[in-house]
Protein backbone atom coordinates (compact mmCIF):
# COMPACT_ATOMS: atom_id res chain seq x y z
CA UNK A 1 0.00 0.00 0.00
CA UNK A 2 1.57 3.53 -0.89
CA UNK A 3 2.87 5.16 2.18
CA UNK A 4 0.37 8.03 1.39
CA UNK A 5 -2.92 6.08 1.73
CA UNK A 6 -1.74 4.99 5.17
CA UNK A 7 -3.74 5.92 7.96
CA UNK A 8 -2.18 7.98 10.60
CA UNK A 9 -0.24 6.10 13.54
CA UNK A 10 -2.39 5.61 16.59
CA UNK A 11 -0.76 5.43 20.31
CA UNK A 12 -1.18 1.60 21.97
CA UNK A 13 -2.57 3.03 24.66
CA UNK A 14 -3.92 6.29 26.37
CA UNK A 15 -3.60 6.76 30.19
CA UNK A 16 -6.19 8.77 31.39
CA UNK A 17 -6.70 10.21 34.81
CA UNK A 18 -4.65 13.30 35.20
CA UNK A 19 -6.71 17.15 35.55
CA UNK A 20 -3.72 19.10 34.70
CA UNK A 21 -1.17 18.66 31.93
CA UNK A 22 1.77 16.07 32.35
CA UNK A 23 5.20 17.60 32.90
CA UNK A 24 7.04 14.46 34.02
CA UNK A 25 7.37 11.02 32.83
CA UNK A 26 9.75 8.35 34.10
CA UNK A 27 10.04 4.24 33.43
CA UNK A 28 10.85 2.62 36.95
CA UNK A 29 11.26 -1.04 37.94
CA UNK A 30 12.47 -1.98 34.74
CA UNK A 31 10.00 -0.66 32.59
CA UNK A 32 6.95 -2.69 34.87
CA UNK A 33 5.86 0.86 36.26
CA UNK A 34 5.80 4.43 34.76
CA UNK A 35 5.25 7.18 37.19
CA UNK A 36 3.67 10.62 35.68
CA UNK A 37 3.87 13.93 37.17
CA UNK A 38 1.46 17.03 36.79
CA UNK A 39 0.78 20.67 36.96
CA UNK A 40 -1.15 20.43 40.34
CA UNK A 41 1.48 18.32 41.79
CA UNK A 42 -0.21 14.58 41.78
CA UNK A 43 2.11 12.16 41.02
CA UNK A 44 0.57 8.35 39.41
CA UNK A 45 2.33 4.98 38.86
CA UNK A 46 0.73 2.83 36.38
CA UNK A 47 1.59 -0.85 36.00
CA UNK A 48 2.69 -1.17 32.33
CA UNK A 49 1.20 -4.94 32.77
CA UNK A 50 -2.33 -3.57 32.99
CA UNK A 51 -2.14 -0.09 32.21
CA UNK A 52 -4.05 0.96 35.43
CA UNK A 53 -2.61 2.88 38.32
CA UNK A 54 -1.21 1.21 42.15
CA UNK A 55 -0.29 4.43 43.47
CA UNK A 56 -1.58 7.94 43.40
CA UNK A 57 -0.75 10.68 45.54
CA UNK A 58 -0.13 14.62 46.07
CA UNK A 59 3.66 15.26 45.74
CA UNK A 60 3.93 18.92 45.53
CA UNK A 61 2.14 21.95 46.21
CA UNK A 62 2.82 22.83 42.75
CA UNK A 63 3.53 21.28 39.11
CA UNK A 64 5.87 18.65 39.47
CA UNK A 65 8.89 19.50 37.07
CA UNK A 66 10.82 16.39 36.64
CA UNK A 67 10.97 12.71 38.12
CA UNK A 68 13.35 10.35 38.74
CA UNK A 69 14.31 6.99 40.41
CA UNK A 70 17.18 5.45 42.75
CA UNK A 71 17.34 1.87 42.77
CA UNK A 72 14.03 0.26 42.25
CA UNK A 73 11.94 1.58 45.79
CA UNK A 74 12.93 5.31 45.71
CA UNK A 75 11.12 7.80 43.85
CA UNK A 76 12.72 11.08 43.23
CA UNK A 77 9.78 14.08 42.81
CA UNK A 78 11.11 17.75 42.04
CA UNK A 79 8.07 20.83 42.21
CA UNK A 80 7.47 24.04 41.71
CA UNK A 81 6.93 24.35 45.61
CA UNK A 82 11.02 24.61 45.98
CA UNK A 83 11.51 20.89 47.00
CA UNK A 84 12.90 18.17 45.96
CA UNK A 85 11.23 14.67 47.69
CA UNK A 86 12.89 11.12 48.02
CA UNK A 87 9.93 8.99 48.43
CA UNK A 88 10.01 5.16 49.52
CA UNK A 89 7.75 3.27 47.57
CA UNK A 90 8.15 -0.84 47.32
CA UNK A 91 5.96 -2.67 45.84
CA UNK A 92 4.46 -4.23 48.81
CA UNK A 93 3.94 -0.59 49.84
CA UNK A 94 1.49 0.26 46.87
CA UNK A 95 -1.02 -1.39 48.31
CA UNK A 96 -1.22 0.79 51.23
CA UNK A 97 -1.94 4.04 48.69
CA UNK A 98 -4.79 5.20 47.29
CA UNK A 99 -5.15 4.36 43.45
CA UNK A 100 -7.93 6.75 42.70
CA UNK A 101 -6.92 9.15 39.92
CA UNK A 102 -7.37 13.10 40.07
CA UNK A 103 -9.94 13.46 38.14
CA UNK A 104 -11.92 10.99 40.17
CA UNK A 105 -11.00 12.78 43.50
CA UNK A 106 -13.17 14.86 45.18
CA UNK A 107 -10.77 15.81 47.99
CA UNK A 108 -7.16 16.89 47.83
CA UNK A 109 -6.02 14.47 50.27
CA UNK A 110 -4.27 11.32 50.03
CA UNK A 111 -2.01 9.13 51.57
CA UNK A 112 1.89 9.85 50.91
CA UNK A 113 4.72 6.82 50.60
CA UNK A 114 7.30 7.03 53.45
CA UNK A 115 9.89 10.63 52.93
CA UNK A 116 12.73 9.83 53.29
CA UNK A 117 14.93 12.85 52.24
CA UNK A 118 13.45 16.94 51.25
CA UNK A 119 15.99 19.20 49.77
CA UNK A 120 15.28 22.80 49.38
CA UNK A 121 15.96 24.20 46.03
CA UNK A 122 15.70 26.69 43.33
CA UNK A 123 12.65 26.06 40.85
CA UNK A 124 12.01 29.78 39.91
CA UNK A 125 14.07 28.50 36.08
CA UNK A 126 11.25 25.89 35.79
CA UNK A 127 14.50 23.90 35.70
CA UNK A 128 14.38 20.13 36.83
CA UNK A 129 17.76 18.31 38.50
CA UNK A 130 20.10 15.89 37.10
CA UNK A 131 20.91 12.91 38.52
CA UNK A 132 23.90 10.48 38.31
CA UNK A 133 25.07 7.75 40.62
CA UNK A 134 27.84 8.81 43.41
CA UNK A 135 31.32 7.66 41.97
CA UNK A 136 32.92 8.13 45.03
CA UNK A 137 33.00 6.11 48.27
CA UNK A 138 31.04 6.54 50.77
CA UNK A 139 30.37 5.41 54.64
CA UNK A 140 26.36 6.43 55.02
CA UNK A 141 25.28 6.24 58.94
CA UNK A 142 22.41 4.74 60.12
CA UNK A 143 20.97 7.42 61.89
CA UNK A 144 20.54 9.08 58.16
CA UNK A 145 18.06 6.58 57.19
CA UNK A 146 15.14 4.67 58.47
CA UNK A 147 15.36 1.42 60.18
CA UNK A 148 14.73 -1.87 57.54
CA UNK A 149 15.32 0.64 54.87
CA UNK A 150 17.73 -0.90 52.24
CA UNK A 151 20.61 1.65 51.44
CA UNK A 152 21.02 2.27 47.78
CA UNK A 153 24.62 3.60 46.65
CA UNK A 154 24.79 7.37 46.92
CA UNK A 155 23.45 10.07 44.15
CA UNK A 156 24.52 13.47 43.23
CA UNK A 157 21.96 15.44 42.44
CA UNK A 158 22.51 18.73 40.11
CA UNK A 159 19.92 21.49 40.38
CA UNK A 160 20.00 25.58 39.65
CA UNK A 161 21.47 27.46 42.36
CA UNK A 162 18.73 29.04 45.27
CA UNK A 163 20.18 32.46 45.27
CA UNK A 164 22.38 32.82 41.52
CA UNK A 165 19.97 30.97 39.35
CA UNK A 166 22.69 31.16 36.57
CA UNK A 167 24.72 28.67 39.08
CA UNK A 168 24.66 25.13 39.54
CA UNK A 169 24.64 23.22 42.87
CA UNK A 170 25.28 19.72 43.08
CA UNK A 171 24.37 17.97 46.08
CA UNK A 172 24.82 14.73 47.03
CA UNK A 173 22.11 12.56 48.84
CA UNK A 174 21.49 10.56 51.56
CA UNK A 175 24.05 12.80 53.27
CA UNK A 176 22.05 16.22 52.04
CA UNK A 177 24.73 17.88 51.56
CA UNK A 178 26.02 20.52 48.91
CA UNK A 179 29.10 19.53 48.06
CA UNK A 180 30.38 22.48 45.57
CA UNK A 181 28.55 25.10 43.07
CA UNK A 182 29.19 25.98 39.60
CA UNK A 183 29.12 29.38 38.27
CA UNK A 184 28.42 28.81 34.94
CA UNK A 185 27.07 32.34 33.81
CA UNK A 186 29.90 34.64 35.60
CA UNK A 187 32.18 33.54 32.35
CA UNK A 188 29.43 34.40 29.63
CA UNK A 189 26.00 36.52 30.01
CA UNK A 190 23.69 33.12 29.76
CA UNK A 191 21.48 33.95 31.90
CA UNK A 192 19.14 30.89 34.11
CA UNK A 193 19.90 27.35 34.20
CA UNK A 194 17.19 26.15 31.89
CA UNK A 195 17.83 22.12 31.78
CA UNK A 196 20.17 19.93 33.54
CA UNK A 197 22.27 16.99 33.34
CA UNK A 198 25.18 15.02 34.82
CA UNK A 199 27.04 12.16 34.59
CA UNK A 200 30.41 10.55 36.04
CA UNK A 201 33.79 9.43 34.28
CA UNK A 202 36.26 7.33 36.35
CA UNK A 203 36.95 10.00 39.01
CA UNK A 204 35.08 12.85 37.17
CA UNK A 205 32.19 14.40 37.22
CA UNK A 206 30.58 16.40 34.22
CA UNK A 207 27.73 18.32 33.98
CA UNK A 208 26.14 19.33 30.90
CA UNK A 209 23.43 22.65 31.53
CA UNK A 210 21.22 24.57 28.91
CA UNK A 211 20.66 28.45 29.10
CA UNK A 212 18.20 31.03 29.11
CA UNK A 213 20.26 32.78 25.96
CA UNK A 214 20.39 29.29 23.64
CA UNK A 215 23.94 28.98 25.16
CA UNK A 216 24.90 24.69 26.14
CA UNK A 217 27.82 24.23 28.07
CA UNK A 218 29.52 21.20 29.87
CA UNK A 219 31.77 21.62 32.88
CA UNK A 220 33.72 18.56 35.15
CA UNK A 221 35.47 18.36 38.36
CA UNK A 222 38.34 16.18 38.24
CA UNK A 223 38.01 15.44 41.90
CA UNK A 224 35.57 15.76 44.85
CA UNK A 225 37.84 18.69 45.98
CA UNK A 226 39.06 20.34 42.85
CA UNK A 227 37.77 23.29 41.06
CA UNK A 228 35.56 23.22 38.34
CA UNK A 229 36.35 23.37 35.01
CA UNK A 230 34.61 24.47 31.73
CA UNK A 231 35.00 22.15 29.05
CA UNK A 232 33.12 23.39 26.02
CA UNK A 233 30.41 26.51 25.47
CA UNK A 234 28.73 27.20 22.49
CA UNK A 235 25.19 28.86 21.44
CA UNK A 236 23.81 27.45 18.60
CA UNK A 237 19.76 28.82 19.95
CA UNK A 238 18.85 31.96 19.56
CA UNK A 239 16.19 31.00 22.46
CA UNK A 240 16.40 29.43 25.65
CA UNK A 241 17.31 25.85 25.91
CA UNK A 242 14.49 23.62 26.60
CA UNK A 243 15.40 20.86 27.31
CA UNK A 244 19.10 18.60 26.83
CA UNK A 245 19.68 14.49 26.38
CA UNK A 246 23.46 12.73 26.82
CA UNK A 247 24.36 9.71 24.99
CA UNK A 248 24.91 6.68 26.82
CA UNK A 249 28.22 5.82 24.96
CA UNK A 250 28.85 9.87 26.40
CA UNK A 251 30.00 10.94 22.76
CA UNK A 252 27.42 13.39 22.13
CA UNK A 253 24.20 15.20 23.87
CA UNK A 254 21.67 17.04 21.74
CA UNK A 255 19.43 20.06 22.31
CA UNK A 256 16.20 21.56 21.32
CA UNK A 257 15.15 24.96 22.37
CA UNK A 258 12.12 27.14 22.17
CA UNK A 259 13.54 28.03 18.48
CA UNK A 260 13.30 25.69 15.54
CA UNK A 261 16.96 23.75 15.68
CA UNK A 262 17.97 20.71 17.19
CA UNK A 263 22.14 20.72 17.84
CA UNK A 264 24.23 17.55 18.49
CA UNK A 265 27.25 18.93 20.56
CA UNK A 266 30.19 16.85 21.29
CA UNK A 267 31.25 15.64 24.73
CA UNK A 268 34.72 16.36 24.99
CA UNK A 269 37.25 14.31 27.18
CA UNK A 270 39.19 15.65 29.76
CA UNK A 271 42.46 17.46 28.59
CA UNK A 272 40.49 18.44 25.24
CA UNK A 273 40.73 22.22 24.74
CA UNK A 274 37.93 23.18 22.50
CA UNK A 275 38.12 27.21 23.70
CA UNK A 276 38.40 28.10 20.11
CA UNK A 277 37.09 24.92 18.39
CA UNK A 278 33.71 24.98 20.54
CA UNK A 279 31.35 24.46 17.46
CA UNK A 280 28.79 21.68 17.40
CA UNK A 281 29.02 18.80 15.67
CA UNK A 282 25.17 18.76 13.97
CA UNK A 283 22.54 21.36 13.59
CA UNK A 284 19.02 20.36 12.31
CA UNK A 285 16.80 23.48 10.88
CA UNK A 286 13.91 21.77 11.76
CA UNK A 287 11.27 24.25 10.54
CA UNK A 288 9.43 23.19 14.18
CA UNK A 289 10.11 26.07 17.32
CA UNK A 290 9.16 24.60 20.42
CA UNK A 291 10.28 21.19 20.97
CA UNK A 292 11.23 20.24 24.59
CA UNK A 293 11.37 16.92 26.70
CA UNK A 294 13.96 15.11 24.30
CA UNK A 295 15.07 11.86 25.25
CA UNK A 296 17.40 9.58 23.69
CA UNK A 297 16.58 5.44 23.89
CA UNK A 298 18.75 3.94 25.67
CA UNK A 299 19.91 1.79 22.86
CA UNK A 300 21.48 5.20 21.20
CA UNK A 301 19.48 4.74 18.04
CA UNK A 302 16.48 7.23 18.03
CA UNK A 303 15.86 10.51 20.34
CA UNK A 304 12.14 11.99 20.70
CA UNK A 305 10.45 15.51 21.32
CA UNK A 306 7.28 16.66 22.92
CA UNK A 307 6.27 19.77 20.48
CA UNK A 308 3.87 22.63 21.82
CA UNK A 309 1.98 22.12 18.07
CA UNK A 310 1.08 18.60 19.60
CA UNK A 311 3.19 16.61 17.67
CA UNK A 312 5.53 14.28 18.90
CA UNK A 313 8.88 13.91 16.52
CA UNK A 314 11.10 10.90 16.40
CA UNK A 315 14.83 11.68 15.16
CA UNK A 316 17.81 9.57 14.46
CA UNK A 317 20.86 10.02 16.85
CA UNK A 318 23.21 9.51 13.76
CA UNK A 319 22.22 12.02 11.18
CA UNK A 320 19.46 14.10 13.18
CA UNK A 321 17.45 13.01 10.25
CA UNK A 322 13.28 13.36 11.15
CA UNK A 323 11.58 9.26 10.94
CA UNK A 324 8.24 9.70 12.75
CA UNK A 325 5.53 12.34 13.46
CA UNK A 326 3.16 11.27 16.20
CA UNK A 327 -0.35 13.10 15.91
CA UNK A 328 -2.69 12.24 18.68
CA UNK A 329 -3.14 14.79 21.13
CA UNK A 330 -4.91 17.84 20.64
CA UNK A 331 -3.06 20.23 22.72
CA UNK A 332 0.41 21.05 23.13
CA UNK A 333 2.87 18.12 24.27
CA UNK A 334 5.71 18.91 27.20
CA UNK A 335 7.03 15.36 28.28
CA UNK A 336 9.02 12.00 26.68
CA UNK A 337 10.11 9.10 27.92
CA UNK A 338 11.64 5.82 26.66
CA UNK A 339 11.57 2.50 28.41
CA UNK A 340 14.74 0.53 28.64
CA UNK A 341 15.55 -1.13 25.45
CA UNK A 342 16.24 -4.95 26.86
CA UNK A 343 16.22 -8.40 25.37
CA UNK A 344 13.02 -10.51 23.53
CA UNK A 345 10.52 -12.08 26.37
CA UNK A 346 11.05 -14.93 27.96
CA UNK A 347 9.87 -18.32 26.34
CA UNK A 348 7.73 -19.82 29.43
CA UNK A 349 7.05 -24.09 29.70
CA UNK A 350 3.80 -24.23 28.66
CA UNK A 351 3.63 -27.76 29.28
CA UNK A 352 1.67 -27.12 32.57
CA UNK A 353 -1.12 -25.63 30.98
CA UNK A 354 -1.41 -28.15 28.10
CA UNK A 355 -1.46 -31.11 30.32
CA UNK A 356 -3.72 -29.63 32.92
CA UNK A 357 -7.02 -31.66 33.46
CA UNK A 358 -10.64 -29.57 32.65
CA UNK A 359 -11.34 -26.65 34.91
CA UNK A 360 -13.06 -28.68 37.78
CA UNK A 361 -10.55 -30.83 37.60
CA UNK A 362 -8.01 -28.41 38.49
CA UNK A 363 -6.38 -28.14 42.10
CA UNK A 364 -5.82 -25.01 43.95
CA UNK A 365 -1.90 -25.35 43.55
CA UNK A 366 -2.36 -25.67 39.42
CA UNK A 367 -4.65 -22.34 39.05
CA UNK A 368 -2.11 -20.42 41.48
CA UNK A 369 0.59 -21.41 38.78
CA UNK A 370 -1.46 -20.87 35.83
CA UNK A 371 -1.92 -17.26 37.26
CA UNK A 372 1.55 -16.80 37.81
CA UNK A 373 2.54 -18.01 34.23
CA UNK A 374 -0.19 -15.24 33.25
CA UNK A 375 1.17 -12.69 35.29
CA UNK A 376 4.54 -13.32 34.35
CA UNK A 377 3.80 -13.09 30.23
CA UNK A 378 2.30 -10.19 31.05
CA UNK A 379 5.01 -8.78 33.23
CA UNK A 380 7.53 -9.87 30.49
CA UNK A 381 5.77 -8.05 27.57
CA UNK A 382 5.20 -4.78 29.10
CA UNK A 383 9.23 -5.09 30.05
CA UNK A 384 10.29 -5.76 26.32
CA UNK A 385 8.15 -3.46 24.76
CA UNK A 386 9.94 -0.31 23.03
CA UNK A 387 7.54 2.37 24.81
CA UNK A 388 7.33 5.70 24.20
CA UNK A 389 5.33 7.60 26.49
CA UNK A 390 4.28 11.60 25.74
CA UNK A 391 2.79 13.81 28.43
CA UNK A 392 0.27 16.30 27.13
CA UNK A 393 -1.42 19.53 28.14
CA UNK A 394 -4.90 18.08 27.99
CA UNK A 395 -3.64 15.48 31.00
CA UNK A 396 -3.37 12.53 28.96
CA UNK A 397 -0.39 9.94 28.71
CA UNK A 398 -0.25 8.21 25.31
CA UNK A 399 1.74 5.11 25.06
CA UNK A 400 3.60 3.97 21.48
CA UNK A 401 4.86 0.93 20.35
CA UNK A 402 7.63 2.46 18.02
CA UNK A 403 10.76 0.28 16.48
Amino acid sequence: MPSQHLPPAQPAYVLRGHTAQVHGLCFARENQRLLSGDADGWVVSWTLAYKRPVAVWKAHESAVLGLGTWGPDRIITHGRDNKLIVWQLSSEQENTLDKSLPADKSVEASRQPWILHVLAVNTLNFCSFGLCFSNQAYDISQDLVPKATVVEKPILVAVPNAIESANIDIFELPSERRLSTICGGNMTNTGMVMTLSVYTQLDRLYVIAGYESGHAAVFVQKSRKAAWEKLYMNQSHSQPVLSLAVSRTYGYFITSSADANIVKHPLPELGVNLKNESKPMKILQSKHSGQQGLQIRSDDKIFATAGWDARIRVYSTKTLKELAVLKWHKDGCYATAFAEVVGSPTTFDDTVAQTLEPAEEVDFTQQSLIMRTVQQRRDEKAQSTHWLAVGSKDGKISLWDIY
